[in-house]
């Protein structure tokens, strides 16, 4: 039996992180392989004992420590975007090809060609549809 707790010992040593607690992170994984490793043993040491019962028990509480090594945690990630700053009058002209002093119907004009181009449905991209969106609106809140 010493040699049983001194090989599990060394097995925790070994296998412990440097630096960091053994259940942050994926840690937890590497605990409950080496308890599924000292369940085993152990029930084997209990079975060549004759302790049948208490064999099999530690037997099932290793198979679901390795089963939950293997495990994979559910890593759920919310998508945050962060706000868009607005278009300052200088983009939104770039964009849309505009000059300084481009009256509603220039920008119009503009923006309706450049949209037939990248609108999505004619093989353009939502985001360039969405940047042309924003010039435009841009360009027709300075107008109001």
């Amino acid at each position: 039996m010493l040699y049983l707790l001194l090989g599990a010992a060394i097995l925790v040593f070994l296998l412990w992180p440097r630096g960091r607690t053994l259940l942050k992170g994926d840690g937890w994984r590497v605990g409950a392989g080496a308890a599924s490793i000292a369940a085993f043993a152990v029930a084997a040491y209990a079975t060549i004992r004759g302790a049948w019962g208490t064999g099999i028990v530690l037997s099932v509480i290793g198979l679901w420590s390795v089963t939950e090594a293997r495990r994979r945690p559910l890593v759920r990630r919310e998508v945050v975007h962060p706000p868009k700053p607005e278009l300052s009058l200088s983009e939104a002209r770039s964009l849309l090809g505009v000059g300084p002093d481009a009256t509603l119907a220039e920008v119009k004009a503009a923006y309706n060609r450049l949209i037939q181009l990248a609108h999505p449905d004619k093989g353009g991209t939502e985001g360039l549809a969405a940047q042309l969106n924003a010039a435009r609106d841009r360009l027709i809140k300075r107008r109001s």
